[in-house]
């Protein structure tokens, strides 16, 4: 059977992949809203997969996803916390999207973010 983390860390990997494929196409409004669906599963399941691996690790309970990415920067899993936090932002700003500027706005941050959970999944393996 697997672990909790072992399951997250698969489901991660199909997630980017997914979400790595999207960002590859020629954009349109149909791919730009796509990124940003796939961009929102991916992230869910990279902090939650940070969540698992500290938990794992023996850190406390932790909760809310910028907790989580402050701890796995602090425990050396990822690098750039700046970038994650902003990650955080982003997703954040993906329940609000409710105009064309700001699903824009939301599209041109995607690319930015696929190393960092590439590093983190290499990282996990």
């Amino acid at each position: 059977m697997k672990s909790k983390l072992g399951n997250l860390t698969g489901q991660l990997k199909d997630a980017l992949k997914r979400y790595s494929e999207v960002m590859r196409l020629e954009k349109s409004d149909v791919v730009r809203d796509s990124a940003i669906q796939r961009f929102e599963f991916t992230y869910e399941l990279s902090w939650k997969t940070l969540k698992a691996y500290l938990e794992e690790k023996g850190l406390k309970e932790l909760y809310a996803p910028k907790e989580v990415i402050r701890s796995a920067f602090q425990a050396g899993l990822i690098s750039n916390d700046t970038t994650w936090l902003d990650m955080v932002e982003t997703r954040n700003e993906t329940s609000h999207i409710y105009n064309e500027d700001m699903a824009e706005k939301v599209y041109n941050k995607l690319s930015a973010y696929l190393p960092l959970i590439e590093k983190l999944l290499q990282k996990l393996s």
